[in-house]
Order: structure tokens, then sequence, then C-alpha cells
């Protein structure tokens, strides 16, 4: 099974049931090996029309929606639970990697998939204590061990789309007297291009990481170093004034991270990064005299988190992050430039056993945010769980969970001109905060696993970009108080020769904005009232895989929004291993199988469709 559908919470819910077995058969569950079992939310990994990046097919995430503009490796705004992209924070290792522009950017990383374990989706208590800056939700990864190997892969398809990649990893013991430690070395280069599936939707991205890692029984560390380079265009990239717009985007980042386990089941992990990011975006392509500009952040972090097993019914969760941010802009940003943050969280555990199958677990405790650009604040988070393991293995955890967060705007809503130009900040912004309240039931057995959760939550002061009709000026920065509801359902079901995933979401919002001149909103009323995915993996024969995922979506009504509100999207994979070729894999693909014109982004034009065939062999 393949699931990256693990948070922090059912990675409790795994520790619970280890605990019931210790407490039914009176044995250390120290001798016993921790084993995650993972099942992905979609069917496919990797996109039809460029190379995999950490955020593909997340589009098709029953847990996540993905708002792209031309496609998800370009420009990919990350919404959980009906929250905005500013909301949504990217976590690696142990810290949250921050775009202090916009979150337009979050999503850059410059990572090889093949170099992670994830996406996790953290929501609620989970993303309250390991969050940084991202008040709804976090996309956490871990740091994959190295194992020795390799792969290369070429592709071609319509709208002159072509695509080149290599990957190669070795791993090696040290000397004898160091048996049980272990040195690791990867790398990987890609490229991809197309003419795009609209009309000027061009791109050209490059990739280049490297790893170098070391471990033995107990730890991981690992240095990482990515460079990525992408040009795109769109029309109406993110403006609805009908003209081709163009990114052309830059992203270095380095990382040092070292995890370790100790005691009984206890650990810890620090990670420490140095990103840059630079942007030159033009308005028109036509015409790049009209309005274009530059920019270049950095950010400085260092983060300590972990987990310390104090005795067999307590624990500690706990988790920190420093961070330091600076801009340069030659427009948009100049109220202030440089901010630096601070994030701590500390969530005490404590188990008690009802039966020797039974288990409550309860977690409370707090979070402190600061900013020298900003008030605190101190919030609160707990969660209150029941679980049962039964002899044949089936499971059943009930949950209740109550979490605050709170976040800084970015600096494109609150460090520009509030007075002209197409984007205008907002001075008066404050700092928004969230409360979120969560009643979860899980389900698993052999064969299959239903995960579900009704929430509230509660947005104060969010910031949002919003429209007047009677303005020149494309987007306004403004604070909104709003309420959402939803629910979301997830069900696996396992047979012999495939695999189904059904995914269920429902939204509801309830908006104040204290002004009545606004029209339209381009993020926070941009949310589906009802969302189903199905993702299907089907072993046809032993030579060929058929792998399927499907959306429909019913959006909510939006002024700016030309296209209908309901679409369904398709992404169909059909795999080919040749038993007269060991490690090679044809592969043909397509997406947007219905050439929906769907606009995700209310005002910018919805992907056209994408066809591609692909070889790749492993070694």
């Amino acid at each position: 099974m393949n699931l990256t559908v693990k948070s922090t919470l059912p990675a409790l819910l795994c520790s619970l049931s280890s605990y019931s077995l210790a407490a039914d058969n009176n044995i250390n569950t120290d001798d016993i090996e921790r084993i995650s079992i993972e099942a992905s939310p979609t069917a496919n990994k990797e996109p039809v029309g460029t190379f995999d990046s950490p955020v593909s097919n997340l589009d098709y995430d029953p847990r996540v929606d993905l708002q792209s503009r031309n496609m998800a490796e370009a420009q990919a705004d990350i919404s959980i639970r009906g929250g905005i992209f500013e909301n949504t924070g990217f976590r690696v290792g142990s810290a949250t990697l921050l775009d202090p522009q916009t979150g337009h950017y979050v999503a850059e990383l410059p990572i090889a998939p093949q170099m992670l374990r994830g996406p996790y989706i953290m929501t609620g208590a989970d993303n309250a204590l390991f969050g940084l800056n991202s008040s709804v939700g976090t996309v956490a990864f871990d740091w994959k061990p190295i194992s020795s190997g390799g792969q290369i892969s070429i592709g071609a398809g319509s709208n002159d789309f072509n695509l080149q990649s290599i990957y190669a990893a070795k791993r090696t013991p040290l000397k004898d007297s160091l048996q049980d430690w272990h040195l690791g070395v990867e790398g990987e280069f890609s490229r991809s291009a197309s003419d795009g599936s609209i009309d000027n939707g061009d791109h050209h991205f490059k990739r280049a990481s490297g790893r170098i890692q070391l471990t033995d029984a107990n730890s991981q560390t690992d240095l990482f170093f990515g460079l990525q380079e992408k040009f795109f265009g769109w029309p109406n990239l993110y403006t609805p004034f009908n003209v081709n717009e163009t990114e052309d985007l830059k992203t270095r980042l380095l990382m040092l991270n070292h995890k370790q386990n100790y005691a009984n089941q206890s650990s810890f992990e620090v990670s420490a990064y140095y990103r840059r990011h630079n942007d030159h975006y033009i308005y028109s392509r036509e015409n790049p005299e009209a309005f274009q500009t530059f920019h270049e952040t950095e950010v400085k972090s260092i983060a300590f988190s972990g987990r310390h097993v104090q005795t067999e019914a307590f624990a500690w969760n706990y988790s920190t992050q420093l961070l330091s941010d600076s801009i340069e802009s030659t427009a948009l940003e100049n109220n202030f430039t440089t901010r630096n943050y601070i994030k701590a969280s500390i969530l005490p555990e404590y188990k008690i056993a009802l039966t020797p199958n039974e288990l409550v677990t309860m977690r409370l405790g707090a979070s402190f945010d600061d900013s020298n650009r900003d008030d605190s604040k101190t919030s609160l988070l707990g969660d209150l769980v029941w679980h049962k393991t039964n002899t044949d293995g089936r499971s059943k955890s009930v949950y209740f969970s109550y979490a605050q967060a709170s976040q800084v705007a970015g600096y494109t809503a609150i460090g520009g001109s509030d007075s002209g130009g197409l984007f205008r900040s907002n001075y008066e912004l404050e700092r928004e905060t969230t409360t979120n309240l969560e009643l979860g039931l899980v389900l698993e057995q052999y064969d299959w696993r239903l995960s579900s959760a009704i929430f509230y939550r509660k947005d104060d002061n969010l910031t949002d970009w919003t429209y007047n009709f009677d303005s020149t000026s494309a987007r306004y920065a403004n604070p909104v108080d709003i309420d959402t509801t939803g629910l979301e359902l997830l069900t696996t079901r396992y047979f012999d020769n495939a695999e189904i995933v059904l995914g269920y979401t429902f939204l509801r919002k309830s908006e104040d904005y204290g002004d009545a001149n606004i029209d339209a909103s381009f993020y926070a009323l941009n949310y589906p009232n009802h969302r189903v995915t199905l993702g299907t993996i089907w072993q046809l024969t032993d030579i060929i895989d058929l792998r399927l995922d499907n959306e429909w979506r019913k959006q909510e009504d939006n002024l700016l929004r030309n296209s209908d509100d309901d679409a369904l999207f398709t992404h169909l994979t059909l795999t080919i291993k040749p038993e007269q070729l060991s490690g090679l894999m044809i592969t043909l693909a397509a997406d947007n199988l219905w050439n929906e014109s769907f606009e995700e982004v209310p005002g910018t034009p919805g992907r056209g469709e994408q066809y591609t065939v692909s070889a790749t062999y492993n070694w």
C-alpha cells in the first residue's frame, strides 16, 4: 500500500494500536518495529505536462484544493478546507519554508520528489503545533532514506511538449569500525518545455538537486541543495485585463536536517535552511515596459521539534521555529522590507487504558507566535482521541480537536502602495486568527479504510484580495471575517488487482468584509460547495497498469468567473512494462481529458488538454 494520508494524528492512532497491544500482552513496545502504512489519496503521482514536483497531482487530492495558473507545477495556490493560499504552509523536515512576498510562491520547492516522503496534510491541532504562519493547514514532507538506484526518463507530447530527467543514488556502508553507519549520495536533473495547452501558455522549466546523507540505526542527517528555474506565460495570470502575462522564477534552497531517535520511542528533529527566490513579473509580454517588476526574497530559519515519551502514559510534543526574511523589490513593496518571526508550541499528551483494547489519549497545550512587526498571540490547542483495536486487526477511532492559530500578512498585502497600481496594499491589516473545531471518525481493516471529519472554522481578519468594478485597480488587500463549515470523507478499498480511492468535500461559508464597496473576491470566496474525487489503480495484466484520477466540483458563484461553475477533470495513465526489458516503463498519459475550460482562479483561463508518451528506465 502506498499512502500519504499521514499526519501526526494518524501517527498517534498508530501508536495507540501499539499501546493497546502492549497492554494486552504485557510486552515491551521498544522491541516492536514501528511501521507506517501509507495509502495514496490519488491514483497518479506524476503530472502530464512537465516533470514531477512535490505538488504534482495535488489537484486530484480530496484533502486540498489546488488552484493552478497554467498548471500545478507552474503556479500553484494550495487551499486547505476552504482557506486561501496564504493560509497554507509547506513543511520539510522540521521547518516551514516561507516566502515573505506572497503565498503564491510557497510551493516553489526545488526538491526532487524521489527525495521526499509525503505529502502529509496537517490540520487542526497538528497544524497549530507544527505550522508557522499557516493558520489553516500545512503540507508536510519528510526526508526519505537514500537507496541505491536511479532512473532516466524522456517524454514528448501535444503542444510541442518535451521532457528529459535523470536521477541516480548510491548508498554505501562506512568502515568496519562504523558498521552501523551508511553514507548516501543522490542527484537529479530535470527539464521540460512546451508551447502550452492554450495560446501564450508556454513554459520552460529546469531543476537540479542533490543530497548527501549519513545514517545509522537511530539517526539520519541530510545536507541538501536545490536550484530551480521556471519561465511560463498565461493570459490573465494575475489580473483580469485580457493581457498575456509572464513569470520568470529562480529558487535556491540549502537545507541541513538531522533526525534522532532515542530512549522509548522518543525522537527530535532539527532543520536549518537558507532560501533565495527571484521573481521577474511582466504584465504584458507584448509591451513589457507597460509594467514589470523584480523581486528577491531571502529567508533564513532554524526549527526544532520532537516527541519525548516520559512514561508509558505521558509524553511531550513540542515544536519551535525562528525565521528571518527580507525582500528587495523594484515595485509593490515600500512599507517595510524585513521581518523576524518566532513560533513555539508545547502539547503534553496523556494516555488512559480503559480496557486492554481501548485507549483514550488527551492532548492539551498552547502555542506562541510573535513578530517584530506585529503583536504577539498565544493560542490554545488540543484533542481527545478514543481508539479501539480488535484482535482481528480492525480498529476504530473517534477524535475531537480544538485549535487556535494565527499568522501575519505577506509583504505584497501589507508592504506596498495603498493608493495606486495593479495590487493595492492595506497598512491597517492586523494579525489573522483562526479557531478550528473538528469531530472525526477513522475506521480501518485489512482491505479498506475510512477517514471522515466534520469541522467549523472561524477566521478573523483574514487577508483577502478583492475587486471593485468601479475601480481601475486590479486588486485590493482587505480583511474579512469568515465562518466555514465543512465535511470531509475519504475511503480506500483494496482488491486483489485494484485499488479505489473515493473522496467527498462539502464547504459552506458566511463572510463579513465590513465594506459595501467590495464586489468580488479572488480567493476567500473561490471554493467548491461540493467536490468529489475518484481514483482507480487497476492492474490489467502482469505488464499493464491503468491509473485514473477524476475530480468533479460545483463551485460557489463568483462574479469574476467567465466559465461555468461546475467541472469534470480526468487524468488517465496507461503504463506498459515489457517483460523482455526489465526496468523499462512506457507510459501513455492524458490530462483534462474532456478539455474543460473551468477557471480555477476567477478571471484566469483554465488549462487545456495535454497528451504525452514517455519512457522511463529504472535500475
